[in-house]
């Protein structure tokens, strides 16, 4: 695929974000992603000439993370956490039955195109155990019935919302948003009661930090 120059200026305006340009790397691979659905030959090579990198050097960093595809995926990407919180708590039941559905096994397309459904070791959020992840937007205490609600609508087109506010859009504009392109929607309320539940109690029975002094 041939990048357009919009692309270009703004891979070169990622590099200029950091005092070494090469730390950018990870956030371009998400530019280039979020124009291809995927990281290709192409995006490898525009990522290394933008940071003065051999392309072996950017290809071990996009074959090294599962965020970064080189195969086609779906409109939208689906992440299921089945390690131990989650799959104790309704992960595991949710894969199974998704995955069924879809017909789809891990890091596998469904027939139509639109679902790229994945098996994720650890969403960071055991608090709102089981979750999901919809384009990376979370879906805290995910349900069978109401995983299989938001991809149905999902599949045919109608507005899903994350259970912490932001619309699902798509992978693609997902990846937008990990490069470092903030859309109209990322001031959108990340904390509830329930994650700050350990803090509160902490403070009832008056724990506090050790001192930093020696």
């Amino acid at each position: 695929m041939t990048f357009t120059e919009t692309t270009w200026n703004e891979a070169k305006e990622l590099a200029g974000r950091y005092p070494h340009s090469r730390s950018a790397l990870l956030p371009m691979l998400h530019l280039v992603q979020s124009v291809e659905g995927l990281v290709s030959s192409d995006g490898i090579a525009l990522c290394a000439d933008v940071l003065d990198l051999a392309t072996a050097e950017v290809a071990a960093v996009a074959t090294f993370y599962t965020m970064y595809k080189r195969h086609n995926t779906g409109k939208h990407h689906v992440g299921v956490c089945t390690n131990t919180m989650c799959g104790l708590l309704g992960g595991d039941a949710i894969w199974n039955a998704i995955s069924s559905d879809l017909n789809t096994g891990h890091d596998e397309t469904s027939e139509d195109g639109k679902i790229t459904l994945e098996r994720i070791e650890c969403q960071a959020a055991c608090t709102h155990a089981p979750v999901v992840t919809l384009d990376w937007e979370f879906f805290d205490d995910a349900t069978v019935d109401g995983v299989r609600k938001a991809l149905s609508d999902l599949r045919e087109g109608k507005e899903v919302k994350s259970t912490r506010g932001p619309v699902i859009k798509g992978l693609q504009a997902s990846e937008r948003l990990l490069a470092g392109f903030d859309d109209d929607e990322f001031d959108a309320p990340a904390i509830d009661e329930k994650m700050l539940a350990g803090l509160h109690r902490a403070r009832e029975v008056g724990q506090t930090l050790p001192s930093s002094e020696v």
